[in-house]
C-alpha cells in the first residue's frame, strides 16, 4: 500500500541550521523511500503573526529555493504553496464547525506564544484547525515531526474523529506520526545554548558564508577558561554544533583534546573556527544550487505550479466527500 507522507514549513524567515536538521533533511530523505511525498509552504500560517507582504513574498520562494538547493527533487516529491490550494480554507471552516472551544484552548503552541507576550488573535487561536486541514485534505498517512510537534498531530486526530462521527462518515482518514530518530534531528542549539528559532534571534541561516557566518559563530556562548583548563565537552554549546558536522573520529579527537587541557589544548576560537568552515563545507554545493536557482525564477514558479495542480486535484476530491457529508453537495 502506498503511503502519502505530508509536512509543511512557514516562511517567517530564513531557514537556519535548526530547520535543516530538524525538518528538511528529514523530508528531502523520506522523499527517496517509496509513497508519495508532500511538503508545502505554510504561508497562511505565518499571516498570525507577519505583517511585511513584500517580504512573505520573498521568503515563500527563498524556502522553495532552499528545499531545491538541499537537494528535494521535485520528481519525488510535491512542493507548492499552501495559499495555492483554496479548498484547504474550506476544509477547515468545516472542520471548525465540529471542534470544540477545550481543545484549542489546551494547545501548547497557543499558551506558549501568549505567554512570551504574542497578542492573540483568531487565527492564531484556530491554528490547530488549519494545520488539521493541511493534513487531511490530502489523505496524509504519516507525518513526520518533532517532539514538540506531536500534539499537532494528535490534535489533527481527534479533529478528524469529530467530523467522521458527527456525520457517521469515514471522510477523513486518522494521520499517523513519524518522530524523529534521533535527538540531534529534534533540538539544534542557537548561539546561546536555547533551541535554534528565528523567534530567539539566536539562528545560524545556512547559506550563511564569510565574515558574516564567522561573526554569527564567534557569539556561541561560552565562558572564561582558558585552552589549558580540562573541560567536560558535554558543557559546551559549540560540541552540540559541531556533532552535526564533523565525523565521529574527528569529533572525538576534538573532545580528548578538551578534556585533556594542557598547552596543546585547543581554545574556543579553535572550536568555533572549525565550525565555521564545517558549515560552509557542508553547504558549500547546496549554495551553488541556490544561486543558480535564483537566476532562474521560472524554474521556481514552474514546480510551484505543478506542485500546486498535483496538491489541489487531491484537495478537491477530499473537500467534495466533506461537502456530501454534510449535506453541501
Amino acid at each position: 500500500m502506498v503511503k502519502t507522507h505530508l509536512s509543511g514549513i512557514q516562511p517567517s524567515g530564513l531557514l537556519h541550521l535548526g530547520n535543516y536538521f530538524g525538518a528538511i533533511r528529514q523530508h528531502i530523505a523520506l522523499s527517496e523511500q517509496d509513497g508519495e511525498h508532500f511538503y508545502f509552504i505554510a504561508d497562511y500560517h505565518s499571516l498570525t503573526s507577519f505583517r511585511d507582504a513584500e517580504r512573505l513574498r520573498e521568503l515563500v520562494r527563498e524556502t522553495a529555493i532552499t528545499y531545491l538547493a538541499c537537494g528535494l527533487d521535485p520528481e519525488k516529491a510535491v512542493l507548492w504553496r499552501q495559499s495555492d490550494v483554496p479548498e484547504v480554507t474550506e476544509i477547515q471552516w468545516l472542520l471548525s464547525t465540529v471542534t470544540g472551544m477545550g481543545l484549542l484552548e489546551r494547545a501548547h503552541s497557543f499558551k506558549d506564544k501568549v505567554a512570551n507576550g504574542v497578542k492573540p488573535n483568531v487565527g492564531l487561536f484556530t491554528y490547530p484547525i488549519l494545520m488539521a486541514a493541511d493534513i487531511l485534505a490530502y489523505d496524509s498517512d504519516v507525518v513526520p515531526v518533532g517532539k514538540d510537534q506531536v500534539q499537532h498531530v494528535e490534535m489533527t486526530q481527534d479533529i478528524a474523529g469529530y467530523f467522521n462521527r458527527n456525520y457517521n462518515t469515514e471522510v477523513f482518514k486518522r494521520p499517523e506520526m513519524l518522530l524523529a530518530k534521533s535527538e540531534s534531528m529534534q533540538k539544534v542549539p542557537g548561539i546561546d545554548g536555547q533551541k535554534m528559532s528565528k523567534s530567539y534571534g539566536n539562528d545560524i541561516w545556512i547559506f550563511e558564508e564569510g565574515k558574516k557566518l564567522k561573526k554569527l559563530v564567534g557569539k556561541i556562548v561560552t565562558d572564561s577558561r582558558p585552552p589549558e583548563e580540562p573541560k567536560d565537552p558535554s558543557e559546551l554549546f559549540v560540541f552540540d554544533l559541531l556533532a552535526l558536522f564533523l565525523e565521529a573520529d574527528e569529533l572525538a579527537d576534538w573532545k580528548t583534546k578538551v578534556e585533556a587541557g594542557g598547552v596543546d589544548a585547543p581554545g574556543y576560537g579553535h572550536l568555533k573556527m572549525r565550525l565555521k568552515d564545517a558549515i560552509e563545507e557542508h553547504f558549500a554545493e547546496a549554495r551553488e544550487k541556490r544561486l543558480e536557482l535564483l537566476a532562474n525564477p521560472k524554474v521556481v514558479d514552474d514546480i510551484l505550479a505543478a506542485g500546486a495542480d498535483k496538491a489541489r486535484a487531491r484537495a478537491r476530491e477530499v473537500r467534495d466527500r466533506a461537502l456530501h457529508a454534510c449535506g453541501l453537495r
